[in-house]
């Protein structure tokens, strides 16, 4: 039998892919009783799965009725735009001053597999490939405060990217090539401002498709009310 942690992990994991992959949509009601049964485990480690969830924003748990899917509202993605244009900018600035043959490595890996998830035409994997780009900048800056910040965020940047996967992917590499160049060249202030030009870009497409995803009417008190169980046809 497995032990309590493993069946929370497990259901944290596999729901958490879920929802980063749209396969579960923003708004969506989770009910309590379907999830355990499909995840074949106990409400306890489903639940601690969902608060998990909640802490990173992907979860909204209304005390008392239920859960669903984060709406990731217009509001939302300003919020997260606001947070990570001050802060990756400062990533990118502090991994320039870190930058060395052997540190860029890893940063280099995840270029090269950017490149050939957009040559490839593969708009999952270039979600992927693109938010773990931006994940190693803030490895590379080396930061414990900074991590500390934007760990929380990294999940949802990713939904992000997987929502707005209709954006230009060969612009978006160009930006990221142009930033990797000026990381390696250690170039302090230009990838810092290379790194706010290339997220603030994507401010307003992002806003616009949020309004595709994302109902401004969404009542959580009132999809959290039905208990009515999910069928295949939901």
């Amino acid at each position: 039998m497995k032990e309590t942690g493993s069946l929370r992990d497990h259901a944290y994991e596999t729901l958490k892919r879920r929802i980063v992959e749209v396969e579960l949509a923003p708004g969506a009601r989770l009910v309590e009783r379907d999830l355990a049964a499909e995840l074949n485990v106990s409400r306890i480690p489903l639940r601690e799965a969902l608060r998990m969830l909640a802490a990173e924003g992907l979860v909204l748990i209304v005390p008392g009725k239920g859960a669903l899917v984060a709406p990731f509202t217009p509001a939302d993605v300003r919020h997260l735009f606001d947070l990570r244009e001050v802060l990756e900018s400062l990533a990118a600035r502090l991994a320039a001053t870190r930058a060395s043959e052997a540190s860029m490595a890893p940063l280099a890996a995840r270029m090269a597999e950017a490149r050939s998830a957009t040559d490839a035409g593969d708009a999952q994997r270039i979600a992927s490939a693109n938010a773990a780009f931006h994940a190693e900048i803030i490895a590379l800056a080396d930061n414990p405060l900074l991590t500390g910040i934007m760990g929380p965020l990294a999940a949802r940047t990713e939904w992000l990217f997987r929502l707005t996967a209709s954006r230009d992917p060969a612009e978006q590499c160009a930006e990221h090539e142009e930033l990797y160049n000026l990381i390696a060249a250690g170039n302090e202030a230009a990838a810092a401002a290379c790194a706010f030009a290339h997220i603030a870009a994507g401010r307003a497409p992002s806003l616009a498709l949020a309004g595709t995803w994302s109902d401004a009417e969404i009542d959580p008190d009132e999809i959290t009310r039905t208990r009515r169980r999910r069928t295949p046809a939901d």
